[in-house]
Formats: C-alpha cells, structure tokens, sequence
C-alpha cells in the first residue's frame, strides 16, 4: 500500500491528523491519539 492512501484520523488533544501506522493495525480502530504524549496529556486539553 502506498503512503498516500493510508488511512487517516484525527487526534483528540492536538487535532491533528495522523496516518495508520503498522503497529496499530490489529487495533486501529481504538487508536484516538497519534502519540504517547497526547494520550498522557489527554485529561488536560479535553
């Protein structure tokens, strides 16, 4: 699959929109943030 038609979602501290990545792909469909850091500051900016 070529970068350009992987699938993409948004991240829901930074709003940001981050690309499938192959170690989420059993999962990808839990995955709500495009980093550790997001997902630890998650309580801050929600």
């Amino acid at each position: 699959m070529k970068k350009e038609n992987l699938p993409t979602k948004i991240c829901l501290v930074c709003e940001r929109p981050y690309t499938w990545r192959k170690k989420w792909e059993k999962n990808w469909e839990n995955v709500k943030y495009c980093s550790e850091k997001c997902r630890r500051n998650k309580t801050t900016q929600v």
